[in-house]
């Protein structure tokens, strides 16, 4: 019997593109916490809305 955790299910990864779409920072903290990732993506996310989203949906789909 396997037991899947949120993080490695498919369910748990629709939830975290949807956030990065919509809030691209919590996408991206949600993969990889408060590390290098997530404060490049707050500033891109600042400087462009699009860049961010970009950059969360890339974070999320590399692991």
């Amino acid at each position: 019997m396997s037991t899947a955790t949120p993080r490695d299910s498919v369910a748990g990864d629709f939830v975290k593109l949807l956030l990065a779409i919509f809030l691209p920072p919590v996408g991206v903290f949600f993969e990889v916490g408060l590390g290098f990732h997530f404060w490049l993506n707050i500033l891109l996310t600042i400087l462009g809305y699009i860049p961010g989203i970009i950059h969360a949906v890339y974070i999320i789909a590399k692991k």
